[in-house]
Formats: structure tokens, sequence, C-alpha cells
């Protein structure tokens, strides 16, 4: 019950500061509603013993002025209830798509907010994935969560009107009516249930199934699906998914089959017995026509409402299970300590970055990839960072860049362990671009100044030029202003492997961080391309402190020191003419590696 409160009081919360017009609509449709319930039961009735008073010769004049003004009646509801209800109904509607992206973009921001360790962590994959199912067509959002209360609300009402007229003509129907909604409603939250349980267990199935079905869709796997012929392997999963799917779908209907078998039966026996209860009483006549008419109407109703009532308290059950998981991924749980201490200014010294013992483990596993790390990075200092792949060179920058904490030691900016420091502020300190970087289907100016208001075209078009990108954006349809990919427009361009790349070095120079971080910027460029980029890397950086990962061993003559990674920690510190004259060190023997192929 505690997942039904939270999530009622967030839904009511939610609807009442952003969409208070919902509860307009609600209260117009109830008014609308609870007349028609007794419109209808009650009219009949009225028109029914006016009509048989005519046929056993009363004067047609006396009552004719009642039959017109009860048919009158009857048509004047149905026609201002269904004209008001419209109104109600589409605001009703319009707010329901309003919520369905308010509740996307909840789910995006906070997703973009929270811990980068979480986006690698299967679990909390699994439960954005039921956030944004739970959230749209199993709960319905947050007004199909408040449609259940309202429903709640109304059929209670009309219950009360029926209820009376019931126990006043054939009180023997409560009882009758009441039993049947018992076994009836065990039966239908049997089936919730069932439905619930699934629902937790296609979560994982969905999530992989809509990867699949992404990528088999996608232009951007085109090349490689064709050339590697994976094709049959892509379509081979989509049908073990599809089928592990419907498989679950098939256990749950096989299930549930017996409980809708129940309800049928408990639904003819209810009828019977009750058609025979309210006859045998009218052809005593201990109730008139009129009152027979009522009483059956009354019993329909009565069923309704109760029926309705129960459902709708078992439906909220359901769909505020379903919309919990929205709330519980809200909440899922900070992975990292934040402090709220502000980078003091260092009066011209900078900021001295400082690994004292650091040893990493990633979460979910107990290998240590680094072990006793220890190195300080000075003010404009440039440090090449070389190992082999897997020595943790991209771990030991998701580790400065707080991606993910420390399992042991500390990494200080400045003296201070950077826990300490407020999340934002001490971000701002980067500028990163990371060997799988990715570029937004928006223009390139965008991503290359991205969330900048008001962009320095100066300063842009000197990086541009700085990284060699310029020329290339002159060439493009609309300059800068061209998208990228053809996701969206039909112009859009597809850049390249190197100028994507140079995008990205754009991207983060433009961003004017005190610390430049490049992990492989230069992989994908050519040899001259490379060259004019370590050539005017001290142009490009300035005075920045710039941390550079690459596995071209030439890129470091451009460095101030390097550090070797190998064997989970720093074998290795120097400068390129210290590390190379050692005969036997690691750097050495990795330099004449790449060289001799320049050499030979």
């Amino acid at each position: 019950m505690r997942e039904v409160r939270r999530t009622l009081a967030f839904m009511l919360r939610v609807a009442w500061r952003e969409k208070p017009a919902l509860f307009g609509s609600y209260l117009i449709l109830f008014v609308g509603d609870v007349i028609t319930a007794m419109k209808n039961v009650l009219i009949p009735k009225l028109l029914l013993d006016e009509l048989l008073l005519v046929t056993k010769g009363a004067a047609l004049s006396e009552h004719l002025r009642l039959i017109v003004l009860y048919a009158v009646i009857h048509v004047a509801v149905d026609a201002l209830v269904r004209a008001a209800g419209s109104v109600a109904e589409r605001t009703k509607g319009e707010i329901t798509q309003w919520f369905q992206e308010y509740c996307d973009m909840m789910i995006g921001e906070h997703a973009m907010k929270m811990d980068y360790e979480h986006t690698e962590d299967p679990d909390a994959l699994d439960q954005l994935n039921k956030a944004r199912e739970g959230m749209s067509w199993y709960s319905g959002g947050v007004v199909g969560v408040l449609d259940c209360v309202y429903r709640i609300v109304l059929n209670v009402t009309v219950l009360g009107g029926v209820t009376t007229l019931i126990f006043s003509r054939c009180p023997l129907l409560l009882p009758v009516q009441g039993i049947a909604l018992l076994m009836i409603s065990w039966m239908t939250a049997r089936n919730n249930a069932i439905d619930t349980r699934n629902f937790l267990r296609m979560s994982k199935i969905n999530r992989i199934f809509g990867y699949v079905m992404f990528q088999l869709a996608s232009f951007q796997y085109g090349k490689d699906i064709r050339l590697y012929d994976s094709s049959r392997m892509m379509g081979d999963k989509a049908k073990k998914q599809s089928d592990e799917m419907a498989d679950i779908w098939r256990e749950q209907a096989l299930e549930q089959e017996r409980y809708y078998w129940g309800i049928d039966i408990a639904n003819v026996l209810r009828d019977g017995i009750s058609y025979l209860y309210i006859g045998m009483l009218a052809v005593r006549r201990v109730i008139s026509v009129g009152d027979f008419t009522m009483c059956m109407l009354s019993a329909t109703q009565l069923y309704n409402s109760l029926q309705n009532s129960i459902v709708s308290v078992m439906d909220i059950k359901k769909r505020c299970s379903y919309a919990y998981q929205f709330i519980l991924f809200l909440d899922y749980p900070a992975a990292m300590q934040t402090g709220d201490r502000s980078l003091a200014d260092t009066g011209g010294e900078g900021h001295v970055i400082a690994f004292r013992d650091v040893s990493f483990c990633y979460p979910r596993s107990e290998k240590y990839v680094l072990r006793h790390l220890n190195l300080t990075i000075r003010q404009g200092e440039h440090l090449s960072i070389v190992g082999l792949n897997g020595a943790g060179k991209t771990t030991f920058i998701k580790l400065l860049c707080r991606l993910y904490e420390v399992t042991e030691g500390e990494i200080c900016i400045d003296g201070v362990n950077i826990m300490e420091y407020a999340d934002e502020e001490y971000r701002k300190l980067f500028a990163v671009v990371f060997q799988d970087f990715r570029l937004f289907a928006f223009s390139l100016r965008e991503n290359v100044a991205p969330g900048v208001e008001d962009v320095d075209e100066e300063r842009l078009e000197q990086v541009l030029v700085q990284t060699g990108l310029y020329e290339d954006a002159q060439k493009l349809p609309n300059g800068l202003d061209t998208m990228i990919y053809k996701s969206f427009e039909e112009k859009g361009v597809e850049l390249s492997g190197g100028q994507q790349q140079k995008t990205a070095i754009s991207r983060a120079l433009y961003q004017d961080a005190p610390i430049v971080i490049l992990d492989e910027p230069t992989a994908a460029l050519d040899p001259v391309a490379e060259y004019e980029i370590y050539r005017q890397f001290h142009t490009l950086v300035g005075g920045r402190t710039a941390i550079y990962i690459s596995h071209r061993l030439s890129s470091c003559r451009f460095c101030d020191h390097i550090a070797v990674f190998a064997g989970d920690t720093i074998k290795e510190y120097g400068t390129h003419d210290e590390l190379a004259a050692r005969v036997d060190g690691i750097y050495a023997e990795m330099f004449r590696a790449q060289a001799q192929y320049y050499v030979d």
C-alpha cells in the first residue's frame, strides 16, 4: 500500500501544480455522469408508469404533459451532458498528451543528471526501462492513474443513489449482487497480480528487444550489417526475443483463462437469480411494472457501480505499481558523494592535480584496474599517458572527471579531496574528448558549442582554423548551420571519421576549460592531419593543463611528461628523451616497435 499512497500523492501533487484544469474537467464529467446514471434509472420508470395509466383508461390529456416533460428532460440532459463532456474530454486528452511529454522529459533529465556509473549498471538500465514503460501504456501516466480515482469517486456516489432505490423496492437484490461481485473481484484480483508479475518479468526482455529492433532499423549500422552479413544474426536475435515475449504472454493467457471463465459463470448466475426474483415480485403485484423496470435498471447499475468501484481499486493498485517504477527511477540512489565547496581562486598558480595512492575496481567487479597510483600534474603541464589496451588509461580519466568514485586513496585538486567540491562546478574544470565521443544530429555549430546561447563567432572560427576543420565547414551546404546526419534533414551530411574527431576536439577547445583531456583524439586522422594537430598542440591548448592519451608515441614529443601505464599502475614516468633512453624500458620498447614501420 505504501507504493499506492506515494504514487497517488505524487500524481495529485504534480497534476495540481502543473495542470489544475484537469480537476475542472473531472468535475464537469462527474456531474454529467451522476445525472445520467440516475436519469437512466428513474426516467424509464416514470414514463412507463404514465403510459400504463393511459392504457388502463386514464385520460390521455391528464398524463400527456408529464410524458412530454419526461421525454424532454431525457433528451435535454443527454444533449447537455454530451456537449459539456465533449469539451471536458478534449481538455483531458490534451492534458494527457502534455503529461506524457512532461514525464518523458523528467526521465530524460534524470538520466542525464544521474551518476555516470549507473549508465553502465544493468539494474539501473532495467529500472530506466521500467520507468518508461510504467508511465506509458501500462499505467496511462498521470491521467491514467487519476482516472481510476475519478471512477472510484463516481461509482461510490452512484452506488449510494441506486442502493437507496433498490432497498425501498427489492432489498434481496443487494446480497445477490454483493456475493457475485465478491467472487468476480477475487478472480479479477488474481488476473491483476498475474499482469503485474509479468510486467516485471518483461522489463529486461523488452529492453533487449527494443535494442535489437532499433539496430535493425538504424541506417547507422547499415555498412557493418551488410559487409559482415549480420542481418541473419540480428534477425535471429530479434526472433529469439520476440519468441520469449510470446512465451510469457502465452503463459499469462493460459494462467488467466480459468479466472475469465469463472467471471463469466458468476455473471450468468447473477443475472438469472436477479431476473427470477424481480419477476416473482412483479407477478405477485408486490411492485409495479414501472418498479420492475427501475429495479432491473437499478440492479444493473448497482452491480456495475460495485464492480467498477472494486475494479477501479484493483486497477489503481496495478497502475500505481507500474507508475511507481517511475518514482523509483527518480529516486535512484546516488553512487557518489558530492560536496558544496567551491574552487577557490589559486592566485595565478592554477590548479594542481594529485592522485594519492589511488586504487580502483569497477562496481560489481572484484578485479582492480588500478592499484596504488601516485601522480601529480601541475598547472599548465602537458602530460601524455601511454600503455597497452586495458592498462587503465581511460579509467584514470574517468576517475579524474568524477564519473566514478575511487575505491581506495584520494584525488585532490589544490590539496582538497575532489569529493568536497560541488559537482557542477567541479565538472567545469574539464574539457574532454573521449575515444567513444558522440556527435548530435544537430547543426555543426551546435555540436561545437552545445548549450551556448550567444556563440562567440570569432572564437568559434579561430578554434575551427586551429583544428583544421574551418575549410571543410565552409564547403558544407549551409556552412556551420549544416545539420549533421540525415536523421531529421534530407540535406544533412555524414562527416568523415576525421572530421568528426576534429569536431569533437573543437568542442573541447571552444569550452575554454582550464584542463583539457584528449583520449585518442587523432585516431581517425591521417598522418598529415595528425601532425598538424600535434604541431599546433601548444597553440591549441595554450597555457592550460592538458592530459593526452595516445597509442601513437610520436605525439609524446610535444608533452612535458609521459606516464606509462602497465600492470594496473604507473610503471614509468619522465620526459620523452628520458624514457626513450632506457634500453630495457617499456616506453622505449613501444617507441622502437612503432618507429620501425616508418624507418623500414
